[in-house]
């Protein structure tokens, strides 16, 4: 079995993603892992260079500014780079997603595991969205629990938006890849950097989704959906990650807005039923 992982990054450094931690966190249970570096206005293809691993490919590209239709140019920008991997897998990490070094053996198994099974396409990950400080993660049928970053590279795969991929069975329509669960979470810390950096994303990247920046003011959040973390963060993070005590509080006068009122009853539909209504890019099978 070859294992490729890959992604896509431009200007992680001013936008304050931890990139070299994403990279390194996989490293060790990847035969190859494909960087598209976007051309930008920082020094992160450099920082890349300096990653003391045989194991990275770097490729460069242009992005379309002139495609500003939901976020498709960041859809390019992923298969530009999964287009270049060559393993059995591929393994999407994206800049602010990171994988716990205890968890690395269960992930190559449950690749070994699957590899020769043709009803499964994909590996799906539950998340942690670490919001605020690192004591903190949202918990809403809002933010996506789980999602497919493994894919089966023989497959016939794209992705609109970069998110999530679909499966070309025709040339007509795509349909969510049929998946399995690694029983592993990935961590998810884009939204623990400053908020400063937070909006100098907002004012780079939103015109691609063909819209305005938006104002980033972490303390606007519904405090219901914010849960306290008890696990321990991967150790390559302990540096990167700003110290903290208790779990993240909102700004008590904030008004959730009726996309979020929905997201409460949802939640408590959840509770009543057992069951669990946040969107999923995939079918699960058995």
């Amino acid at each position: 079995m070859k294992v490729s992982a890959f992604t896509f990054i431009r200007n992680g450094q001013i936008l304050g993603y931890p990139f070299v931690q994403s990279i390194e966190s996989v490293l060790p249970i990847v035969d190859e892992f494909v960087v598209n570096v976007g051309f930008g206005e920082d020094d992160t293809l450099e920082v890349i260079q300096s990653i003391d691993s045989p194991k990275i490919r770097i490729i460069q590209s242009s992005w379309n500014d002139n495609m500003q239709d939901r976020g498709y140019v960041y859809g390019q920008q992923k298969m530009i780079a999964q287009f270049n991997c060559t393993g059995d897998w591929a393994f999407y990490v994206e800049g602010d997603e990171i994988y716990h070094e205890e968890d690395l053996e269960k992930i190559r198994f449950s690749m070994e595991q699957n590899l020769s099974d043709p009803e499964v396409e994909s590996l799906v990950f539950d998340f942690y969205h670490f919001y605020g400080n690192k004591n903190s993660y949202l918990d809403s049928p809002g933010w996506y629990r789980s999602e497919a970053r493994i894919i089966k590279n023989s497959l016939r795969s794209y992705a609109p938006d970069g998110l999530f991929w679909l499966i070309l069975d025709s040339n007509k329509r795509g349909r969510y890849p049929r998946a399995k669960h690694t029983g592993v979470h990935c961590y998810h810390y884009g939204w623990v950097r400053s908020e400063e950096q937070m909006n100098l994303k907002s004012e780079k990247v939103q015109k691609y989704w063909g819209g305005s920046p938006a104002k980033i003011d972490y303390s606007q959040m519904d405090q219901t959906i914010i849960k306290e973390f008890t696990g321990t963060h991967p150790k390559n993070m302990q540096d990167w990650l700003p110290e903290a005590s208790g779990i993240y509080l909102t700004d008590s006068n904030y008004k959730p807005s009726n996309k979020q009122r929905k997201h409460q009853l949802m939640l408590k539909v959840e509770r009543v039923l057992g069951i669990e209504l946040s969107k999923k890019h995939y079918t699960l099978v058995s």
